[in-house]
C-alpha cells in the first residue's frame, strides 16, 4: 500500500484524522477511523462528517482500485449517510463494497460500525470514472 499511502493519504484529510486503509481489493475495502478530538462534534460524538469523509475514502479508493490508473481517475460525485447511532470513542470500521462497476460512474455501499459490530453510519456513494486527459 506504499503508492496508496504516498499519493492519496500523507498530508491529506485522510491522514489528518487518521483513517488507515486495512484491506483494498475487487470485492471491498475496508479502512478503520479512531473516534478522538479530531473527528468529534463538539458534543463529543463522532462527528457526521468525519463519517462521511471515511466513506467517501473508502469509496473512492475502491474506484481507483478497479480502473486504468494510468488512464483514469475518480472522484465522488454524490455521497448519502443515514447516522444511525453515535460514538464517543474508540474505533469504527468501514466496509465498502461495489453496488454498481460502470464504464464512466461506480456506487458503492459504506457500513460503518463500532467495535461491538453496531452499525453507526451506513452511506451509498457514487463515483465518477474520468479520462486523465480530462484534468
Amino acid at each position: 500500500m506504499s503508492l496508496l499511502q504516498d499519493k492519496f493519504v500523507k498530508n491529506t484529510i485522510i491522514d489528518a484524522i487518521g483513517i488507515e486503509f486495512v484491506e483494498i481489493n475487487e470485492n471491498h475495502v475496508v479502512a478503520t477511523m479512531p473516534v478522538h478530538d479530531a473527528t468529534r462534534q463538539p458534543m463529543g460524538m463522532l462527528h457526521g462528517g468525519a463519517s462521511v469523509v471515511l466513506a467517501e475514502s473508502v469509496a473512492s479508493i475502491g474506484a481507483w482500485n478497479l480502473v486504468d490508473q494510468k488512464t483514469e481517475y475518480v472522484v465522488g460525485l454524490e455521497i448519502n449517510a443515514n447516522h444511525i447511532r453515535g460514538k464517543k470513542s474508540g474505533e469504527v470500521t468501514a466496509v465498502g463494497t461495489p453496488v454498481h462497476i460502470g464504464r464512466t460512474t461506480m456506487v458503492w455501499e459504506v457500513k460503518i460500525t463500532d467495535e461491538n459490530d453496531k452499525l453507526i453510519c451506513i452511506s451509498r456513494c457514487t463515483i465518477a470514472v474520468r479520462k486523465q486527459t480530462d484534468m
